[in-house]
């Protein structure tokens, strides 16, 4: 029964995470969201000394929306970052960060490195010296996102409060797994076709895969082209009577 009805399933993104989409490209709120990791940081800073759990949790947001931004991983890749073995300076001590994951820690069974630049660096620094020691309490383990009771911050937890905060920062409702349908649609968006970059970001090991959920988003865009070139043919103007 299930194979008889496989040809009606549907492809491409659910209505829900189009409607997000539709949101990142237009207007300026994906740059929002871009420049929000540095504004929590400067206000993490501020509550430090009178409410320095409140700010522990902020610069925490502050970390994982930057790092959702240049590494769209799953949420349970993100809380389980070690500084150990994950978040790591292969160039030394003041090069940048570049974060990892090996084939048998990712779903897919595909190892992703992405390198961080400085500024993303800096802030992860920031947070790590000036405020990670407050949520782990009596634990010396190495998880970037420490939880209350040890280990690593509950996933569910932690992905509600980064939805949560970017809402009230821009108004845009975005979870941490559709970080990733942002990342394949804004790349799309600039390179039309280049479904391989967008494997290889989000760590699909069939391409066929990245096509099946994102060869929407080019007919989106096709649209959009289309619209512009039409736009350049139009040479009378209408004036009012």
């Amino acid at each position: 029964m299930r194979a008889s009805l496989e040809f009606y399933r549907r492809g491409g993104l659910t209505d829900k995470n189009l409607a997000v989409i539709r949101k990142v490209l237009s207007g300026n709120v994906w740059r929002e969201v871009v420049n929000l990791p540095a504004i929590l940081m400067a206000q993490a800073r501020l509550l430090r000394e009178q409410a320095p759990v409140k700010a522990a949790v902020t610069a925490q947001l502050a970390v994982a929306i930057g790092i959702l931004i240049f590494a769209p991983v799953r949420l349970g890749n993100l809380v389980q970052i070690r500084l150990d073995q994950n978040l790591i300076k292969p160039g030394g001590l003041n090069a940048p960060y570049m974060l990892v994951f090996p084939d048998y820690d990712v779903k897919n069974r595909v190892t992703l490195e992405f390198p961080f630049d400085q500024k993303l660096t800096a802030l992860i620094d920031e947070y790590v010296h000036a405020f990670r020691s407050t949520m782990q309490r009596d634990s010396n383990e190495l998880w970037l996102f420490p939880g209350e009771s040890g280990g690593c911050k509950d996933a569910k937890t932690f992905s509600g409060q980064i939805t949560e905060r970017i809402e009230k920062a821009t108004g845009l409702v975005i979870t941490v797994h559709q970080f990733r349908h942002a990342a394949a649609a804004i790349w799309l968006k600039h390179n039309p076709g280049d479904y391989e970059t967008v494997r290889r970001l989000l760590g699909h090991r069939n391409i066929q895969t990245t096509i099946n959920f994102y060869c929407g988003l080019e007919t989106m865009q096709a649209n959009v082209m289309f619209g512009d070139m039409v736009r350049e043919l139009m040479t009378f103007e209408a004036k009012p009577t």
